[in-house]
């Protein structure tokens, strides 16, 4: 058969069955993601009925699933609110990083690691998936929450601090010398401070640049205008989700709220496929010898996630449900998680290191979003009401 012949096939099949899981989870009341995972895994290496012709497809459209995940998040914030918040996060973000890498570092520690390898699992523990999440807030309709932009402002700090983390993860496993690791990393955050400048002062002159009278000229315009700059920024270890971000903060007024009804569809598209990809590049045999110590380090790290979610939205003066939500909804690791591993792996440091970061990532991406739930169920608003805000953080989690 000839390759375009059986990559329809297979994308057109593939897509027909996530629809019809889309439908029954819709039906039950639950998130799609883990049965878009179970999908990939079923149709990727060592599964069921393995594709051949059309994993590119999904490794392409996975990327751009994040990129549209992320640029419509930005859509919702102005320039404004992405400052104000980050400055008053500052302290949540620092207390994030500790919480969340160490359990990474003292497992590596205790595996018995060289200190490259520690360095990649604290970072494989430390930083949440914003594609995951970016899903679960939209599908759980919190948007408009009040600790919604306090879960964007962490997110946000964690992809920056990867542009300073990977160039410097990327110096310790190639061996390279301390003065190309800092001009590396001095690149990256160069980019960064540029993109957001451009967001902050010229906006405005962005957003009159398109069409907002015609909608075809205005979703192409945004759509490769956000690829082009993800796709720069990524050039410069800067990441791509981070730079789609910026240009969805960076688009105001009229035209970010037609661009967000235009590119709504096109992003449930490719997020659903960003899900399957992971699936797919997941190979289910690899995952069973480290499913153990993998589901302790995600138990662990769900907690700590929590906990510091929990603490960065009582910073910002929300009430108990709201911290209990930031919490939860913060939990699951995905993309970079598997790009710091492939990364350290690639090198040749301690090959244990992607099946064991793979299985922990699928955890967490399958227990998130249920647990991002919890606070929504009738249950758990009594609990809170009863505590009304007196018992300490672990005390709900505890009983869950």
């Amino acid at each position: 058969m000839h390759e375009t012949t059986q990559l329809l096939i297979e994308v057109g099949a593939l897509l027909l069955v996530l629809s019809v899981l889309g439908r029954i989870a819709a039906r039950f009341g639950f998130s799609a993601i883990p049965l878009y995972l179970l999908a990939g895994l079923a149709v990727g290496e060592g599964g069921l009925l393995p594709f051949q012709a059309s994993e590119e497809f999904f490794e392409v459209g996975s990327q751009i699933g994040v990129i549209l995940l992320l640029a419509m998040l930005g859509l919702e914030y102005s320039a404004e609110e992405l400052v104000s918040n980050l400055k008053t996060s500052r302290v949540s973000g620092i207390l994030d990083g500790v919480f969340n890498a160490l359990p990474g570092a003292l497992f590596a520690i205790l595996l018995g690691w060289e200190p490259a390898a520690i360095v990649a699992l604290a970072g494989v523990t430390w930083v949440s998936s914003s594609g995951v999440i970016a899903k679960v807030v939209r599908d759980l309709g919190r948007l408009g929450n009040r600790e919604t932009p306090t879960v964007l402002s962490i997110l946000v700090l964690e992809d920056l601090a990867m542009a300073f983390y990977l160039p410097v993860l990327s110096a310790l496993v190639i061996g390279a010398g301390l003065l190309q690791g800092a001009f590396t990393v001095a690149i990256a955050v160069a980019v960064v401070m540029l993109i957001l400048y451009l967001a902050l002062r010229h906006g405005r002159f962005l957003s009159r640049l398109l069409p907002d009278k015609n909608a075809e000229a205005l979703l192409l315009g945004v759509v490769g205008l956000t690829m082009l700059v993800a796709g720069l920024a990524e050039q410069v270890n800067v990441s791509a989700a981070v730079g789609a971000f910026l240009v969805g903060i960076a688009i105001s007024g009229p035209v970010a709220h037609q661009s967000a009804q235009l590119i709504t569809p096109l992003r449930d598209l490719f997020a659903a496929v960003f899900f399957v990809f992971f699936g797919i590049s997941t190979a289910p045999a690899d995952i069973v010898p480290v499913l153990i110590p993998a589901a302790a380090l995600a138990v662990v790290t769900i907690a700590t996630k929590t906990f510091s979610g929990y603490l960065a939205a009582k910073r910002a003066g929300i009430a108990v449900a709201g911290r209990w939500r930031a919490g939860l909804i913060l939990t699951p690791r995905g993309e970079f998680s598997i790009v710091i591993a492939g990364l350290a792996v690639g090198a040749g440091i301690e090959p244990t290191l992607a099946p064991l970061a793979t299985a922990y990532v699928l955890i967490t991406i399958i227990a998130g979003p249920i647990l991002a739930r919890i606070p929504d169920t009738k249950w758990f608003k009594s609990k809170v009401r009863k505590t009304n805000g007196s018992a300490p953080p672990t005390a709900p989690f505890a009983a869950v």
